[in-house]
């Protein structure tokens, strides 16, 4: 069984990252007993014979060496993108698109594997982690992505995936709403009972995430625009949500719980905050600042690569600036880059491949849960002055526990199909899988899986695979408007 913890909302302002530290400690406190039940796992994790560690002072001497030239590799101020290199009205498609291979296949059905036996058919709505009955809005959205793509994969049938497909609708519709504006950030999945991180049983309304909504808004339109059954449904669901709450002056707006009370503010930073925005864009909503991806925006140089992070960074607003992968490949894959340039995505793709280069570590870095303490990561390529840091949300370090990303590898080569690429897939094929899904990833100082199993992580999976078979960016292929 993988950890209960899932992370504060993605993007956070100065008040809502104070939030997010309250809501990560009490989560936390939480797992005392999730934690226990997975001591043994942890402690004495299973290592296959091509697996096996390195012995601890190689491991130890070379994870310095590589410390040491990842501190050497930023350079500021970095190298810029041209203006011209940025607007793109065409929406990218990738090379190599098409049909997919028995390999490929066969991983589409593993990752369906743990929507199978994460899906609770009272209610439909999808576990975050495995077997722990707990929900975020952005993990559900990761399981319509699944849905749709099991369908149009024939992994499942129509019926089924109409049955589910109503269901999961019906129950997002009504939806107990924190003070009757907006999907809590987390639910009981079993009992819609909205909840703080890690605790199933005792309610708790703890505010609500823009981001992650703009996620959910992406895939409603999918689902509205492709499947006419399910066009009433979906407006029954985003008229059930007031959504006007959602921005502000042309920003996204959230909510936080701070000692009982309410903080309303702005979310979001480069990356997920146009990703999302682009979502609520979709519905009409007002996200013009939102959507801006260079008024914030300063570069780094990574191992030669002038990398994109924005400038509002924790010390300056409190929001942590993390320059991760996921959104870059979210919007690739959903819009054909439409919400921020390619030219960003190359540039952070790129920084990767040059890390891998010197110094054989392949690299493909994002936010997921971790299978052992402190049970979720954001690995970047950048936050808040730091290369290549491995932080939580509290800004805690933990570079130790850096994995290569299961969703991100897939997800990059999908979208560029590079040897750099076609290496980072071959290792998720050869040492990820489980029985129930994709494990998150492969750690790169401890040479073991992090065998923490989620939505997320197996829901990018599938929609990586989806992408590929249509040959389209999804918003193109299903007719979005």
């Amino acid at each position: 069984m993988s950890s209960d913890f899932q992370p504060p909302p993605k993007g956070l302002s100065i008040l809502s990252y104070v939030g997010g530290v309250v809501t990560a400690i009490i989560a936390i406190a939480g797992l005392n007993f999730w934690s226990g039940r997975l001591s043994q796992k942890t402690q004495t994790p299973e290592v296959s014979a091509s697996q096996t560690a390195t012995p601890t002072d190689q491991v130890d001497t070379q994870a310095q060496k590589i410390a040491k030239l990842d501190a050497n590799s930023a350079v500021l101020p970095g190298t810029p993108i041209a203006a011209s290199e940025l607007v793109s009205k065409t929406p990218y498609i990738a090379p190599g698109v098409g049909k997919l291979d028995a390999a490929e296949m066969a991983a589409a059905r593993l990752a369906w594997s743990y929507f199978q036996k994460n899906w609770n058919e009272k209610t439909g709505l999808v576990n975050s982690v495995d077997g722990f009955a707990s929900v975020t809005i952005w993990d559900q959205a990761a399981a319509i992505a699944a849905l749709v793509s099991a369908k149009e994969l024939n992994i499942i049938t129509n019926a089924e995936f109409e049955t589910k497909m109503t269901k999961m609708l019906q129950t997002l519709a009504s939806l107990p709403l924190y003070k009757g504006e907006l999907p809590n950030k987390v639910y009981n999945a079993q009992t819609l009972i909205p909840v703080n991180y890690g605790q199933l049983d005792k309610p708790a309304e703890i505010g609500w995430s823009a981001i992650d909504l703009g996620r959910m808004a992406i895939w409603l339109k999918i689902v509205e625009a492709k499947y006419s059954k399910m066009r009433s449904p979906v407006q029954a669901v985003w008229q059930h949500w007031q959504v006007k709450r959602l921005t502000k002056n042309g920003q996204m707006y959230g909510t936080s719980v701070v000692e009982g009370k309410e903080q309303y503010n702005q979310e979001g930073r480069l990356g997920y905050e146009n990703y999302a925005a682009y979502g609520l864009k979709l519905w009409g909503l007002d996200v013009k600042q939102a959507l801006d991806y260079q008024s914030n925006t300063a570069f780094v140089n990574l191992y030669g690569q002038g990398v994109p992070y924005d400038r509002r960074d924790a010390n300056n607003s409190g929001g942590n600036n993390y320059v991760l992968s996921e959104p870059y490949i979210l919007d690739g894959i959903e819009t054909g880059f439409q919400a921020l340039p390619k030219a960003y995505a190359d540039r952070i793709l790129a920084a990767q491949a040059a890390r891998y280069q010197a110094t054989q570590e392949l690299t493909a870095l994002t936010e997921d849960n971790l299978d052992r303490p402190p049970y979720f990561v954001y690995n970047s390529l950048f936050v808040n002055g730091k290369p290549w840091a491995t932080i939580t949300d509290t800004q805690a370090q933990h570079n130790n526990l850096r994995f290569l990303s299961a969703k991100a590898a897939i997800g990059w080569h999908v979208l560029y199909k590079t040897d750099y690429t076609r290496s980072l897939t071959d290792t998720v094929f050869s040492q990820l899988k489980s029985e129930k899904g994709w494990y998150n990833g492969l750690y790169e100082s401890l040479r073991q899986p992090n065998k923490s199993l989620t939505a997320n992580n197996n829901g990018v999976i599938l929609e990586s695979f989806l992408y590929k078979q249509v040959g389209q960016p999804l918003i193109i292929w299903a007719g979005v408007k």
